[in-house]
């Protein structure tokens, strides 16, 4: 079989998945040429340095972000691409955090600020609601995904063990609302509930639609 022709694309899905397998400590332009099996010199046809890279995987990770397409009413379309946000930022646990460093412009993030802030505005909200409600929105969805992954606890039963494990350090009905939150994590999730992510961006959404009637 004839070997794949080094291009830019191969350079940064190949950097997204070690990226994705390893974190972005394990990024490098020789490990990365080793997974290309090219030398580390080849890569610099494509790309100038390693900052191009990593402004390329971070605008491809925001660039899997669905956009509101006009057709859905205000809170709908913010919904949407809120937990589209989530999903994308989730899969790649290290690009919250590279998005946030802001080096570089990135076309995507610029359409999805954009999107956000055009979809305020056009729904009524004043320039400088708009200004409180992006912030309020963008803070939920890299607040609540670096929370996320750095809270990483494993499976149901890594959570059990570490939940019991926990509880045994607690004096004895000393903290009796911990104890019941703690509980409250090992409970069958209810199939409706959506989650804690979910739960908070309904406040903000719904706060800001109170705002806008108002």
């Amino acid at each position: 079989m004839a070997k794949t022709e080094l291009s830019r694309e191969r350079i940064i899905e190949a950097a997204i998945g070690m990226a994705d397998a390893g974190g972005i400590d394990s990024l490098s332009m020789r490990r990365l040429a080793q997974e290309l099996g090219v030398e580390a010199m080849s890569i610099y046809y494509h790309v100038p340095n390693k900052q191009e890279i990593l402004n390329a995987i971070a605008d491809r990770v925001v660039g899997e972000i669905e956009l509101p397409d006009g057709a859905e009413p205000w809170r709908a379309a913010l919904r949407r691409l809120a937990l589209s946000a989530r999903d994308a930022f989730t899969r790649h646990p290290w690009a919250a955090n590279l998005v946030l460093s802001g080096a570089g412009t990135s076309p995507a993030r610029i359409a999805y600020m954009e999107a956000i802030l055009g979809t305020l505005r056009q729904a009524g909200f004043s320039a400088a609601m708009t200004d409180h409600g992006y912030h309020a929105i963008e803070s939920h969805i890299m607040g609540f995904t670096l929370w996320q992954v750095g809270m990483d606890l494993g499976t149901a039963d890594e959570l059990a063990a570490l939940a019991t494990g926990f509880l045994a350090t607690l004096p004895g009905g000393a903290f009796p609302y911990l104890e019941e939150h703690v509980h409250q994590h090992l409970l069958p999730r209810d199939p409706a509930d959506e989650g804690e992510f979910a739960f908070g961006l309904e406040l903000i959404l719904e706060g800001l639609e109170r705002r806008l009637a108002a």
